[in-house]
């Protein structure tokens, strides 16, 4: 039985990890097409739902849209598939999901209204660069 439980407790952090490089590679690659306020925020302990969220923003409906295609289409080349995807087309708020890691890419109007660094303020900060 311990045995057992140590496993799990290695398949937990290598998922963890496997979670944290994913949510890292999201940022850096907005950051490369100009993405603005980038924040990679922990869940862990806050959440069952997702591991991280990374949220950033983008100037217009067209640079919202053209990062989170960028994203998905990069990391698809390494291996990532998106989960599911809501909102890329109007560039206003696109939402990708790789189950373990949720992209939030906004158009500043909404990010300010919705506010998600505030919903979830107890998150811990991930540097990613």
């Amino acid at each position: 039985m311990t045995a057992l439980k140590s496993t799990t407790r290695a398949t937990k952090a290598a998922t963890r990890a496997a979670s944290e490089a994913l949510a890292k590679r999201a940022a850096q690659l907005m950051s490369e097409f100009k993405g603005t306020d980038i924040q990679v925020l922990s869940l862990e302990g806050l959440t069952d739902m997702t591991d991280f969220f990374v949220i950033a923003s983008g100037t217009s409906d067209t640079h919202v849209r053209s990062m989170a295609d960028h994203v998905v289409r990069t990391l698809r080349e390494g291996g990532e598939r998106v989960t599911h995807a809501e909102g890329v087309e109007q560039g206003r708020w696109a939402l990708l999901d790789y189950t373990d890691v949720v992209i939030h890419v906004f158009h500043p109007t909404l990010r300010n209204f919705y506010q998600l660094e505030r919903l979830w303020s107890d998150a811990e900060r991930v540097a990613f660069e």
